[in-house]
């Protein structure tokens, strides 16, 4: 059994999905959202720290 060439696996040329303005969009909306969620940790480790330093009420 043979295989005919170039019909399988990644040998062929690529073809275009998605235009450059729709790839940067997506790169923009996941660069906000992974900046948010840095900002997010930032606050709650924060707001953890400063809970524990004030300490429990007796």
């Amino acid at each position: 059994m043979t295989r005919a060439s170039g019909t399988a696996g990644f040998q062929g040329r690529p073809a275009t999905v998605a235009s450059s303005r729709l790839t940067n969009a997506v790169a923009a909306s996941l660069a906000v959202a992974a900046l948010s969620l840095c900002l997010i940790v930032t606050l709650t480790v924060l707001s953890i720290k400063a809970t524990m330093a004030m300490g429990l009420p007796i």
